[in-house]
């Protein structure tokens, strides 16, 4: 029988307190998924998740009667939060699919861990094991594509993909995570026979998703696949034509510069400089308002550069960054980023009333004067106020003594 290796968060006493709570009410309890893929792996653990085949009442009970905190965060689909010792883990009564539509599914509470392990996506994720022993049930050979590097799912590709469309864009993060080697052969088939299903997804989990891929340290082999599938056809139909090239020099830059990855700047590198094809894709993935307000801003200047400091001014640190980091060669994008770290665009030393002060009357000419005093101070890299001060008599027509 295969072991989970000894490691640290098997120890935790919070999950020590949670696991022996529900222990003591009379039920099971294993970890199940990615703490267990993970660790065999030898990755770091994130989130910890708990399976019982206590109802999600008995489960509540239990908890309360060990003074375990819990909060019913989707209790209608058997899973509570547990939070012990400072730890956050989530606990899921097993359960099985009685309907699914290919967005959410309407699913019965079980008793056996193989029918709750034959719901789940693929079978490196189908991985119990039992927090006291470390011993690891594995139902569906997920040990085996774990060792191999293979990303298959769980018995027939295309039903585990009706049962929900989302494990199109799953199965390529996925391989391109876990995977070796080409993709599985039927898993494969399966996702790009169904990507028009992907259509049928609120726009909202598409967007969390493809973000994901593009949060990987190099997503660029999975894109390609992506897009040679087809699959932006049916949610980018707006990827340039030369994102391969932008985004081997954006990887690269960000290489250079020793920044991390950062979704939005490679979903960037996917579309055209064109500021108007960005607010498009950004209302259509129903990203935020600052999200779009970046991405457009990003479409907007990959053209000439001024200086990073300049541009971001207009733009701010963040955007003018990721511009540098999208257009520039690896000199300029290295120097930008160094020149704005640990800077802040100042504020114009002088307001309207510096202006009137010098004898212009009050009106639609002050403001003529103030942007143009502060397009001279940005050009001259954000000198001193004195400097400001002549910038303003100049520009006023007084003379100082």
């Amino acid at each position: 029988m295969r072991k989970l290796p000894a490691n640290d968060w098997l120890r935790a006493p919070g999950l020590r307190r949670i696991v022996a709570a529900l222990s003591a009410g009379g039920g099971a309890v294993k970890i199940v998924g990615g703490a267990v893929r993970d660790t065999l792996l030898g990755l770091a653990v994130a989130d910890i998740d708990l399976a019982t085949p206590l109802l999600p009442d008995e489960v509540m009970r239990c908890l309360e009667a060990s003074d375990i905190k819990v909060v019913p965060t989707g209790i209608a689909h058997g899973t509570v939060t547990a939070i012990a010792s400072g730890e956050r883990h989530e606990v899921t009564t097993l359960r099985r699919d009685v309907e699914t539509d290919g967005r959410r599914a309407t699913v019965a509470f079980a008793d056996d861990w193989r029918e709750d392990a034959a719901r789940r996506d693929f079978t490196i994720n189908a991985l119990y094991a039992d927090p006291s022993t470390g011993e690891i049930d594995d139902y569906f050979g997920g040990l085996a594509d774990l060792e191999a590097g293979c990303v298959r799912f769980i018995g027939d590709a295309a039903t585990r993909i009706a049962e929900d469309h989302l494990r199109i864009l799953r199965f390529y993060r996925f391989a391109a995570r876990f995977g070796r080697g080409e993709l599985e052969p039927a898993s494969h088939a399966a996702v790009v026979a169904a990507r028009q299903s992907l259509k049928s997804l609120s726009r909202e989990r598409v967007a969390d998703e493809l973000l994901k891929i593009l949060s990987l340290p190099d997503p660029r082999a999975i894109l390609d696949r992506m897009a040679a599938d087809g699959m932006f056809e049916v949610i980018l139909p707006e990827l340039a034509a030369d994102f391969a090239e932008a985004l081997d020099r954006l990887l690269a830059n960000e290489a250079a510069a020793g920044v991390d990855p950062a979704p939005l700047r490679r979903l960037a590198a996917l579309l055209p400089a064109d500021p108007a094809v960005a607010e498009q894709v950004a209302s259509r993935l129903r990203l935020s308002t600052r999200q779009r307000k970046h991405l457009a801003a990003l479409a907007g200047h990959r053209g000439i550069l001024p200086p990073a400091r300049q541009l971001a001014h207009g733009i701010g640190i963040d955007a003018a960054r990721d511009v540098y980091l999208l257009a520039g060669d690896r000199g300029a994008a290295k120097a930008a980023v160094t020149d704005l770290r640990n800077w802040t665009v100042p504020m114009l030393p002088i307001k309207g009333g510096d202006i009137i002060a010098r004898g212009v009357t009050a009106g639609p000419e002050v403001a003529r004067i103030l942007r143009a005093v502060e397009a001279a101070w940005v050009a001259e890299d954000y000198p001193d106020a004195a400097r400001v001060a002549a910038l303003a008599d100049q520009m006023t027509g007084r003379v100082r003594d």
